[in-house]
């Protein structure tokens, strides 16, 4: 069983660089897909309301066999529950879902700037977190100017920014932002789609190293230090995507990979995403 890397978050509590993301996962699947990846050595399975599929996350978590305390699990609150009340009581409906009594890590799932809320729903997550319905807090999605916005409002800093994050969307700016003011970058969409996986420097990377393209772009992504969320339901390919620990990518391969980006992207913009 192969063991993932781990980030430490601000708040002093440890993540994996490496989890199943369930994003589009059926329902009917998730429960087997959470057990599979579970026991092959995943360590966090990361979740949202608006998945539709927690009562399946939870379901396999307790299949696994695993205590609960072995698996860190993300939840999300949707843009529809945003506000202070609203936040607790979609946090509350998440927890009865995935049946658990806390959840390792919280998000707002988007910004919604239109919306004006999201720094209530964040003294809201704050409260939850200090209630023991949450062990850390965090965000998604979220700008430059959402995340000062945030800090300066409430003083407190998110643990972590779960982004689209690929070789063809890299984000170095709001990357170095993260690095300022501690918060550990997470990385969705990781793959990019495949778009890259025939691109000179992942070919090059994949053939020294003898890995798959695929394995070379979450090998970069860990060595930027951010955690990834590659999403499959085939235990081969949750196999390959966590074998990650015994090879790395050199200095000259990482420039390499620098170049690929071009700033596209393959979900909304969070500026106007409602």
């Amino acid at each position: 069983m192969t063991k993932p890397l781990r980030l430490r978050l601000n708040d002093g509590r440890h993540i994996p660089a490496i989890g199943l993301g369930i994003w589009q996962v059926p329902a009917v699947a998730t429960a087997a897909t959470v057990s599979s990846a579970l026991q092959m050595g995943y360590r966090l399975v990361d979740g949202a309301a608006i998945y539709g599929n927690e009562e399946g996350l939870g379901q396999g978590l307790r299949a696994s066999g695993l205590p609960r305390d072995e698996v860190f699990v993300t939840t999300k609150i949707w843009n529809s529950a945003q506000g202070y009340d609203s936040t607790l009581a979609a946090l509350d409906e998440s927890l009865g879902r995935l049946a658990m009594d806390r959840v390792d890590l919280c998000l707002i799932h988007w910004p919604c700037p239109a919306q004006g809320r999201f720094i209530d729903t964040w003294r809201a997550l704050i409260r939850a977190r200090d209630d023991g319905r949450v062990t850390s807090i965090g965000v998604s999605n979220f700008l430059p100017e959402h995340l000062e916005r945030l800090v300066d409002a409430t003083g407190v800093v998110p643990a972590l920014n779960q982004i689209e994050l690929n070789p063809r969307l890299q984000q170095a700016e709001l990357r170095a932002l993260h690095d300022r003011m501690g918060i550990v970058p997470q990385s969705w969409t990781p793959l990019g789609q495949g778009a890259s996986f025939d691109a000179a420097p992942i070919r090059n990377a994949a053939l020294r190293s003898g890995r798959t393209p695929a394995q070379v772009i979450l090998r970069w992504h860990a060595q930027l230090g951010c955690s990834a969320l590659p999403r499959s339901i085939r235990p081969a390919r949750q196999a390959e995507n966590l074998a990650l620990c015994d090879f790395a990518l050199t200095d000259a391969e990482m420039a390499a990979i620098a170049t690929l980006d071009e700033g596209v992207r393959c979900g909304p913009d969070p500026a106007v995403f409602q």
